[in-house]
């Protein structure tokens, strides 16, 4: 009995160790293209990892947002993203990874997985199940900055241990067209539902775009595009990768 009253303790001990390193943390930088990745923006991964992070309260910065003076004074103010990827038969695997400055693993999710038999579906099903995770971590900026200082070099890792497996068969994966970015578009668009979304029409009346929901409310996946549309502040948005810039562009929809 008393070995396990003390395991438990230790447990708490080390829980409480991590989720204040976590809290430490007010930004997270999110690449372009993670690892797992062929091409910027793959499935939408990482406009959704940033919709993700935004939605726990940190605030995330992509490559073309303007630098906050604390992380442009100490790199170590910031997090880094990392999604990373375990190949299985039948079955997508993500884990999120959030590094700091030393490359130390502050956060590590658990495995997320699809079992969806489309490669977008199941990638960024996966993603999400990734992020669950987070909610555990009851986040909240403890309004720490870091002064021409380094994080601890043993940061502790918070999240679900993956166990050792043996490696599995790599399915085939197929070449992949990279997605075209949508032409700009000015006027009123109107949604009309579809099975998995809507599809947006002009006034001519003529199709411009397909988009499909996610598991977040108004926050749709720009079929095709490798984009998504979003509420932000009363207004819609769409955002996706052009020439590895991030293009925002306010849209004015009626349902």
């Amino acid at each position: 009995m008393k070995v396990y009253t003390l395991l438990a303790f230790v447990l708490l001990a080390v829980a409480g160790h991590a989720q204040t390193n976590l809290n430490n943390y007010k930004y997270v930088l999110v690449p372009e293209r993670f690892d797992c990745q062929k091409e910027d923006n793959q499935y939408a991964l990482n406009t959704i990892a940033k919709m993700l992070l935004e939605d726990k309260g940190f605030v995330v910065l992509m490559s073309n947002d303007q630098t906050p003076p604390e992380v442009a004074a100490n790199k170590c103010n910031a997090l880094k993203a990392e999604v990373t990827q375990k190949k299985g038969i039948f079955v997508t695997n993500l884990s999120l990874v959030l590094k700091d400055c030393q490359g130390n693993i502050v956060f590590k999710s658990k495995e997320g997985k699809s079992r969806e038999k489309e490669w977008q579906p199941a990638y960024q099903e996966a993603l999400r199940d990734a992020f669950t995770s987070l909610n555990a971590a009851n986040y909240k900026y403890d309004g720490t900055v870091f002064n021409n200082q380094t994080p601890q070099a043993a940061a502790t890792t918070t999240g679900s241990a993956v166990a050792p497996a043996t490696t599995p068969a790599i399915a085939p994966v197929p070449a992949q067209t990279p997605a075209a970015p949508p032409a700009e578009m000015s006027g009123i668009l109107y949604a009309q539902p579809t099975a998995n979304g809507f599809q947006l029409v002009d006034t001519s009346p003529k199709k411009v775009m397909t988009i499909l929901k996610t598991s977040v409310p108004d926050y749709f996946i720009a079929e095709g595009a490798n984009g998504l549309v979003f509420k932000k502040d009363g207004a819609w948005y769409l955002e996706y990768y052009k020439d590895n810039k991030l293009v925002s562009q306010k849209l004015e929809i009626k349902f």
